[in-house]
């Protein structure tokens, strides 16, 4: 709580509320929780996924929170189709789908979630749903392109003729989720996802090296060969360039 008014008096938005610390206790605490900091600021829910540290959150919870009348957003992020649907059927039914938008935070599958149309029913009870963006960090470097992913995709969702090109779509789909298995080391359980971004900027010149807050916080073994492959693999998808034309006038 005061987090949320620190963040109020410093003209945030709205604060993206995360429940990890509340991994055992019921979902009437996490409710009381979540309506204690709405009352506050704006709030955007965060679904957390198990595998980093969150926990599963059910249908039933999510219906309750699209209740909460400041609740203007949820980033899915479970890593798990199964439980990303809970939190769009639960937003369909709460009848608050043109009032809370949904972001993705699945970097498993970003291509695949900003293109989708949601349709939860065969008559039309409900409007479809999509993604209205994302939160996620995968964007935190070789930002220039996610933006040109972003427009490309929502170009793509929007146009008349979206079957032309969902071969290349789901080409660029799986391109995505390799680089971000490389940065967030997905083989060795996402130890090394904070230090994966970091080092991306690092040789871009962004940053100095690759320190965390926490020290024992590195990039695994095979790590940086993986990200060297990814960054060959896929140029059209990095700014490698875009940054070297303006680090200078940047850093000064």
């Amino acid at each position: 709580v005061k987090e949320a008014e620190l963040a109020t008096t410093l003209d945030y938005d709205a604060g993206l509320l995360s429940l990890a610390a509340w991994l055992d206790d019921t979902d009437d605490a996490l409710l009381d929780h979540c309506q204690r900091i709405a009352k506050c600021m704006p709030v955007v829910g965060f679904y957390l996924q198990p595998a980093v540290g969150g926990r599963k959150l059910s249908y039933e919870f999510w219906c309750r929170f699209c209740e909460i009348p400041d609740v203007i957003a949820i980033k899915v992020a479970p890593f798990n189709r199964y439980q990303t649907l809970d939190v769009i059927r639960a937003v369909a039914d709460s009848g608050r789908a043109t009032e809370i938008a949904l972001l993705t935070g699945n970097d498993d599958s970003i291509v695949v979630d900003l293109l989708s149309e949601y349709r939860l029913d065969s008559e039309s009870r409900h409007p479809p749903l999509h993604f209205h963006g994302g939160l996620l960090g995968h964007w935190a470097c070789w930002t220039r392109g996610a933006v040109q992913l972003f427009e490309k995709l929502r170009t793509a969702r929007d146009s008349d003729n979206r079957d032309h090109s969902l071969s290349d779509m789901l080409m660029l789909a799986q391109q995505v989720t390799d680089m971000n298995a490389a940065i967030f080391d997905a083989a060795n359980d996402y130890r090394g996802c904070i230090a994966g971004i970091h080092e991306v900027l690092r040789r871009q010149g962004l940053l100095a090296g690759t320190w965390c807050l926490d020290p024992r916080e590195q990039l695994s073994p095979g790590q940086a060969a993986q990200i060297t492959r990814v960054c060959e693999s896929y140029p059209s998808l990095i700014d490698d360039e875009f940054v070297k034309e303006n680090l200078q006038s940047w850093l000064q």
